[in-house]
Parts: C-alpha cells; sequence; structure tokens
C-alpha cells in the first residue's frame, strides 16, 4: 500500500541531469565509481527519508508516496519543481584583480566564496571575471531513479536510524536505547566520543526527537568509558558520563 506523511523510508537513488545525462548524486558506491563523483570516505548506502518534512525536494517527497517497497521509480523533476529558474540578475560581473589580491586564481567552473555568499565561475575575458549566483542545478530538470529499500517499523529502529543519519561513521548496533513512555536514553559507544561537533551533533538528535515524537520530552545521552583488560587480569573497570 502507498506511503503517508511521516513513514520512515530508507531509499537508493541515482540522480541525473536530464538536459546531459550526468550523474551528480548517488547513495550506490560503484555508481559513483562509474560516473567518476565517488568521494572518498563518502558513506554510500540507503539513505534515510522521513515523508513530509521537507528532507528531499517535495517533488520527490510527494512521488514517493506513491511507491511501495522493493519498488523501482524514474521521476522527472522540472526545473520550477526543483532548484528553480535561472535567474540571469544572479549573474554578476567582478574585476579579476579583486581575486587575485587575495591569492585566488578564478578557473571557469570553480565555486568561489564572495561577499559571503558562493558562486560558479562561468567566463573569464578583459581582466574580468563573470560569477553565477544561481544554484549549480537550476534551470535543470532533473530525473531520480528511486528504489525503496525499506520502510521502518518499530520506535527503535527509526530512532536508531535518525542517530545513524547524523553520526554514520560509528556502527549503530553499536549504540543502545532505553525507550520509556516520555523519554529516551542512548548509549553512546566510545567511538563516538571523538567525533568533531558531537554535542552540536547530539543536540540535533535530541530536536529531531523532539519533533517526530513529541510524547518523548527528554533525551539522555549516556557515555560509557570501559578500561582495556590489563594484561596482569585484574577486573577491567567501567566509567559512566551522562550528557545532555
Amino acid at each position: 500500500m502507498p506511503f503517508a506523511k511521516g513513514d520512515f523510508l530508507l531509499i537508493d537513488y541515482v540522480a541525473k541531469i536530464a538536459e546531459t545525462g550526468e550523474v551528480f548524486d548517488t547513495t550506490l558506491e560503484e555508481v559513483s565509481k562509474r560516473e567518476g563523483i565517488y568521494q572518498e570516505g563518502g558513506i554510500y548506502e540507503p539513505r534515510l527519508v522521513v515523508l513530509g518534512e521537507g528532507w528531499i525536494l517535495k517533488a520527490l517527497d510527494e512521488a514517493l508516496q506513491n511507491l511501495e517497497v522493493g519498488q523501482t521509480a524514474t521521476i522527472e523533476i522540472p526545473p520550477e519543481k526543483g532548484f528553480g529558474n535561472r535567474d540571469p540578475e544572479k549573474i554578476k560581473m567582478y574585476p579579476l584583480r579583486r581575486f587575485l589580491a587575495q591569492k585566488i586564481s578564478p578557473k571557469v567552473g570553480m565555486r568561489i566564496e564572495i561577499d559571503g555568499k558562493i558562486a560558479t565561475v562561468r567566463a573569464i575575458s578583459g581582466g574580468r571575471v563573470q560569477l553565477d549566483f544561481n544554484p549549480p542545478l537550476a534551470g535543470k530538470t532533473l530525473i531520480y531513479e528511486v528504489t525503496v529499500r525499506k520502510k521502518l517499523e518499530t520506535i527503535e529502529e527509526k530512532i536508531k536510524a535518525l542517530i545513524h543519519r547524523r553520526i554514520p561513521q560509528i556502527d549503530i548496533e553499536k549504540f543502545t536505547l532505553e525507550i520509556g513512555e516520555d523519554s529516551v536514553t542512548i548509549n553512546v559507544p566510545e567511538e563516538a566520543f571523538y567525533i568533531d561537533g558531537l554535542q552540536a551533533i547530539k543536540r540535533g538528535i535530541f530536536l529531531d526527537i523532539q519533533k517526530l515524537f513529541p510524547e518523548k520530552k527528554s533525551v539522555r545521552f549516556i557515555e560509557v568509558f570501559i578500561r582495556k583488560e590489563p594484561s596482569s587480569g585484574a577486573p577491567s573497570s567501567t566509567v559512566a558520563h551522562e550528557g545532555s
């Protein structure tokens, strides 16, 4: 049966630009390598989507609601439902010397930050640089080949998926949960302690849980340090630290 808003889905996809066939995003490692967009250290696996939460393009979100688990579909998204039409007023000219003074040597296709905004270099001539502040995919018709791999059913697997979305580099099975009527306790493995920005990540997980499971009024993070077994055979010890 079709899905509904609020459903937790794991999806695989290949995203292309219709006009050129160029693949610009995918969850599949073998496709990324074949298309020359593989990123070393990137996480290639089915992506979590909560329908209706705005995590993906609205047109794609709506199309997913008509699919079923295991179904593959090709979804075409016109510019006005994707990243918008190109706005000529967002194309500006800048003197080349401004970049050279900052030790920046612009090249066509390069992404440059200027005045706090990101732009793409479109042309360089006569000592001037043409910058395009439109999103790179503006004006493009997009094609998504999407497969729904799984619908998450239990609250435990849904919360674990929310954790994994923000901490994908750690095996999710190393996190254990205690779920109460109005609370969630997350036992955090030691491997996660040293991730940059962990406090902000924990806050993000809390906000996700609060929004999607409003009955859970508190979220506790328990960080457990386990001393390695000493060679003498003496018993190891455990120190627990509770964070928020």
